[in-house]
């Protein structure tokens, strides 16, 4: 009996937006250059969220293939697949290949989907397991590119960043550990002060130089705090992803001429950007999308995401702890929302994903070529639902 491949699909695009749903839907064999992937595994990034807000510039692209009464888009940028089927053109992937996306809008909360071939990458998952693979395209390339693209850091230099304790912010420090670069790491302060120093002193066992919370940030003082931890020497590179007065007393930390780059704004907090840094310090205010910048450089992309898989496989890298989420035939929408809404929770450890059933994912082979394969869709609306959401912008 063949199996019903599902996505979370949204309706329309609003900023109010219907309620989720879990839909089934069917997909053709694979023709031409049409490639059939079962999803192993889908990340939840926090501007995946901002898409189902419709607080996003790229918004999931909007279809009439998922056999819903109106067009409907599947929310998810970041995953990893298996090829199951090909079409008699496709050139550059096998079955049994793994692959990850190419670009955003793809659609990954989903069980199965059928793309062309040039809208995925082949990796080689030698010595890799999925969940790594899936994670590798947006936080760990972020960091990587906001370490690279900005200022000439060389080993011993000094840079800060908030948001420390995110998956970017911690593959920042491990990448600042491997390069010998010395960084200011910034987070917010926890429930208690037992959390903060067990937070703080696994950030420095990570590679961060030293750890302030946003209060410490604050204090009276504190310059003369940074003045010492750097024994005077040049802090010329900030990441920013906090917004708000955190990003106002990160780029006050700078030296004259440094720059401070700006890729989300986890607040949602305006921020004030003084007039005297620009015109006494000279200070530099830049943003990164990751989006925009994959678009431009789609070579520059396909080597650093090697790079970064590379170093997986080596154990020097680790992508964060993954918080999974396992979809099987017969999951209940209600389990597959959870780790969407507590996407912004501040109590949110690690990174979630969904995992999905081998069983589930099964293609009849031995169907005729006429044969639709039934597949399972989570199609994603609702503003009721995730109401919490934030900017964030590395994607």
């Amino acid at each position: 009996m063949a199996n019903h491949p599902m996505s979370l699909k949204t309706h329309q695009l609003k900023r109010v937006w219907q309620p989720l749903s879990l839909h089934s839907y069917s997909i053709s064999p694979p023709y031409s250059t049409l490639v059939t992937l079962r999803t192993l595994s889908a990340v939840v990034n926090p501007s995946d969220v901002n898409q189902i807000q419709g607080a996003y510039p790229i918004l999931p692209p909007f279809t009439d293939a998922l056999s819903t009464p109106t067009p409907s888009a599947v929310p998810g940028n970041e995953g990893c697949f298996e090829v199951i089927a090909t079409g008699s053109a496709v050139k550059t992937v096998a079955r049994g290949d793994w692959v990850i996306p190419r670009s955003s809008g793809l659609g990954t909360w989903r069980t199965h989907l059928q793309v062309d071939e040039g809208s995925i990458i082949r990796i080689d998952k030698e010595g890799l397991g999925h969940l790594q693979a899936a994670t590798v395209t947006v936080n760990p390339l972020s960091a990587w590119r906001l370490l690279k693209d900005f200022v000439d850091l060389k080993e011993g230099d000094w840079f800060v960043q908030n948001g420390a304790s995110s998956s970017v912010g911690q593959t920042v420090i491990q990448l600042a550990k491997l390069w010998g670069l010395k960084n200011i790491a910034i987070v917010r302060d926890r429930v208690d002060e037992g959390a903060t120093e067990s937070l703080k002193s696994w950030l420095q066992q990570m590679g961060a130089t030293a750890v302030f919370t946003h209060s410490e940030c604050k204090s009276r003082g504190f310059s003369d705090v940074i003045q010492g931890v750097t024994n005077g020497e040049e802090l010329r590179l900030g990441l920013n992803c906090a917004g708000g007065e955190m990003m106002t007393k990160t780029a006050k930390m700078l030296s004259p001429g440094g720059q401070l780059v700006t890729y989300g704004n986890m607040s949602r907090h305006a921020t004030r950007v003084s007039t005297s840094s620009m015109i006494f310090r000279d200070i530099v205010y830049r943003g990164f999308w990751l989006t925009r910048w994959s678009e431009a450089h789609p070579e520059e992309k396909r080597k650093t995401v090697e790079q970064l898989l590379e170093l997986l496989r080596e154990n020097t890298l680790q992508c964060g702890i993954s918080r999974p989420t396992y979809w099987g035939m017969g999951v209940a929408k209600e389990t597959l929302i959870q780790p969407i809404s507590r996407t912004f929770s501040d109590n949110r450890y690690g990174k979630d994903c969904f995992v999905f059933e081998e069983k589930s994912a099964d293609v009849d082979e031995k169907k005729s070529d006429h044969h639709r394969e039934q597949f399972n869709v989570i199609g994603m609306s609702g503003n009721s639902l995730l109401s919490t959401g934030k900017n964030d912008s590395r994607r």
